[in-house]
């Protein structure tokens, strides 16, 4: 805190004492503890970091039970394996267990009264599941019973090893897509190995499965590792603008691609074409539409639709939220016969006439949109019903998934929003409705393939169409938010996406997604937070110039990072400040450039400090265009605010002295104020002072102020 004199300099400043905080006295169960207990070689109890410090000289912590009166009987079963000194008992073992295979820790704890509502949401899951899992099949260029294999396997091992209770794993609409791209791609090195003539149809599905198998290998091995390195943090660094264009334009990707079987169109002749082509092609051939396909199809979509509005509207009716959307479409008409049996195991390998590495990028590049979808929808769940779920196991979890699940048979799988939502809505309270609902498909893939025989196939496709239009719900909110904020750049990455993802592939959208927002991570993540400060014409405060008008009193001037040890990271504020004037002005102080360092600098933010130094030497401004004539008058002293700068490592300690040392060569002096204690030790074995001439033995701007004055003002 800085109180001000009325007639005095603005160099001249003083510093209340700082505040002491009163120490209570501890409740009679809690004993002393004295620093040096360790030493003496007294106990170490497990609470030591619960210590409420009462100064450098030691705390209070709660009492810990004492070696000696532990039973024998106790010990001898904390006795374990020793591994580098130290004991790993069954404990430590059953922690381990539980943490990375959660059923262990759930299950015997599980509730029978939780049962029936667990099962019936799991059936309530099926209803949907089963449906959809026979619709995406068509998606990805599969026989049907592929979506189910991807709809079993993946559930069941995602029921033991994930951590979200309301996450429905399986076959997703966009990830079916980009399957369908890669074995859609694929094929045409099989049609072309076999010309003149068409390959058999069972080499066709042979020769898919096997690609999808792989796909799903890549992907599960690809996010088991993400997992296992703990990366899952990933999942936040593509955009929303990105993610949200990207799935508008696979949705209407899928929409073109479905809406041809909805209408009864033939298919077309081209084996590999972009949606674009698609989408003419379906324009083109309207006056071949089966009108009796047509109607059935639009009729299933319409009542889909209407049932979809009704729960909206009818909340309150909940018999009427408990109906599957897709409950009533079994009842229609001629899906085939399909050979349901149980699927074998078997290594996926890479299949003739398959390009290895197309297949493997591919992969990856599927594993990023599920990976994003299905952590932000465990996690929006988990929020919901007020419990954890850990990103990195949430990795874990969906990568061994989709590596068990490609040995028999299935694409890749994950989260989907819309099973996820049902689950939710159904009141499920733990992993095992997921179960349930695996074993319902199980059931199904058993008894119920032969009664769809008479199910036609606009049926399913309305199912998709259905799904995709939910997808699609939330573009029109995001880009009349984004225009009502006029966040341009946002808004123009958004229709970009969605406008190449349609014309040239969803591949190339998903890849313009994860490069783009990985672009802007870095150029953010590259430029230094730095601000240029000037003198406020009301008192001997320091603001930043660029926002002068909108900037109020920051709270804090004194050197607290020399009392705590540490710098704080950012400075607060107080709007309501008496000693702040509307009408203030900042001024430059001439001839001395007062830059605030913001952040600490490492070796990616450092490159670009010279160069926007430089430019605040010319024009003052970060907000002037380069082409402007300069308009600050030479520099003679630059001082660095090092307020934020609580560390620096070894690239950019580099770069900074290169920096000083310019400024010498220059005749500039440099000076530091308020360096952290950390950030001083690297200076000194730097040897900042000596080799480049650079002071940090400031703890005030004014203090630094004087000081470049009278060095300065001497020789002239």
């Amino acid at each position: 805190m800085t109180g001000k004199v009325p007639d005095a300099e603005c160099a001249v400043t003083i510093r209340a004492p700082q505040c002491t905080k009163k120490v209570l006295d501890p409740p009679p169960h809690i004993r002393p503890v004295d620093s040096n207990s360790g030493a003496r070689g007294e106990e170490s109890p497990l609470l030591a970091q619960s210590m409420a410090s009462t100064g450098a000289s030691g705390g209070y912590i709660l009492p810990a039970p004492a070696r000696a009166r532990q039973s024998p009987r106790f010990a001898a079963a904390n006795q374990g394996l020793r591994w580098n000194g130290s004991v790993l008992s069954k404990r430590w073992w059953s922690r381990r267990i539980r943490y990375y295979v959660p059923i262990v820790g759930w299950l015997p704890n599980y509730k029978i009264a939780n049962l029936a509502i667990d099962v019936k949401a799991g059936f309530m899951v099926a209803c949907l599941l089963v449906p959809q899992a026979l619709s995406y099949s068509s998606l990805t260029h599969l026989p049907p019973v592929s979506g189910l294999y991807t709809a079993l396997v993946p559930a069941l091992i995602y029921g033991m090893l994930g951590t979200s209770r309301h996450l429905s794993m399986g076959p997703e609409a966009l990830v079916s897509v980009l399957t369908g791209m890669v074995v859609k791609n694929q094929l045409k090195h099989l049609y072309s190995a076999y010309k003149p003539h068409a390959p058999p149809e069972s080499a066709v599905d042979e020769f898919a499965v096997a690609v999808a198998s792989v796909v799903a290998l890549a992907s599960g091995i690809f996010t088991f590792a993400l997992g296992m390195f703990r990366f899952g943090f990933l999942d936040s660094m593509i955009s929303e603008s990105s993610l949200r264009g990207f799935i508008s334009g696979a949705a209407i990707v899928v929409l073109i691609g479905q809406m041809r079987i909805v209408l009864g169109l033939p298919a077309p002749s081209a084996v590999h074409s972009t949606p674009w082509h698609d989408l003419k092609y379906m324009l083109s051939h309207l006056g071949q539409t089966h009108v009796a396909t047509a109607l059935i199809s639009l009729g299933a979509l319409m009542f889909l639709r209407f049932l979809r509005v009704t729960k909206k509207q009818c909340k309150s009716a909940q018999w009427l939220q408990n109906v599957p959307d897709t409950l009533a479409d079994y009842e229609v008409s001629v899906f085939g016969t399909v050979d349901g049996e149980l699927p074998s195991f078997a290594i996926p390998q890479i299949p003739q006439y398959v390009d290895a590495k197309d297949v493997i990028s591919s992969g990856i590049t599927i594993t990023m949109i599920g990976v994003v979808e299905s952590v932000i929808v465990a996690r929006e769940y988990a929020s919901r019903n007020h419990y954890a779920v850990s990103s990195n196991r949430e990795l874990v979890a969906l990568g061994v998934s989709n590596i068990l699940g490609s040995a028999f048979g299935a694409y890749p799988a994950f989260g989907s929003l819309a099973r996820s939502k049902l689950n939710d809505r159904a009141k499920a309270r733990s992993q095992v409705s997921g179960i349930v609902a695996a074993l319902l498909v199980l059931v199904s893939l058993l008894g119920l393939l032969p009664y769809l025989y008479h199910l036609p196939l606009g049926v399913l496709a309305a199912i998709i169409v259905d799904a995709v239009i939910s997808l699609l719900t939330a573009t029109p909110r995001a880009i009349v938010f984004l225009t009502r904020v006029q966040a341009w750049a946002d808004l123009f990455l958004l229709v970009f996406i969605c406008v190449c993802s349609v014309v040239a592939s969803v591949e190339a959208g998903i890849l313009l997604a994860v490069v783009i927002s990985l672009v802007m991570v870095i150029k953010r993540s590259n430029m230094p937070k730095i601000k240029l400060l000037g003198r406020s014409t009301s008192s001997c405060e320091f603001r930043p110039i660029d926002s002068a008008s909108a900037v109020a009193t920051p709270r804090r001037h004194d050197s607290s990072a020399d009392i705590t040890g540490q710098a704080p990271h950012d400075v607060e504020f107080d709007e309501d400040d008496e000693s702040y004037e509307d009408d203030a002005r900042v001024e430059h102080v001439e001839g001395v450039l007062i830059v605030r360092v913001e952040e600490p600098l490492y070796f990616a933010n450092a490159g670009q400090l010279n160069a926007r130094l430089n430019r605040l030497e010319l024009y003052g401004d970060m907000r002037v265009h380069p082409s402007e004539d300069p308009r600050m008058k030479p520099t003679r002293a630059v001082i660095f605010d090092a307020v934020g700068m609580s560390d620096i490592d070894g690239s950019a300690l580099e770069i900074l002295l290169s920096i000083i040392a310019e400024y010498g060569q220059r005749q500039v002096r440099v000076a530091f104020v308020r360096v952290c204690p950390h950030v001083r030790v690297l200076f000194e074995r730097a040897r900042m002072e000596q080799k480049v001439g650079g002071t940090y033995e400031f703890d005030d701007i004014n203090e630094a102020l004087a000081y470049m004055e009278d060095h300065i003002a001497g020789p002239n």
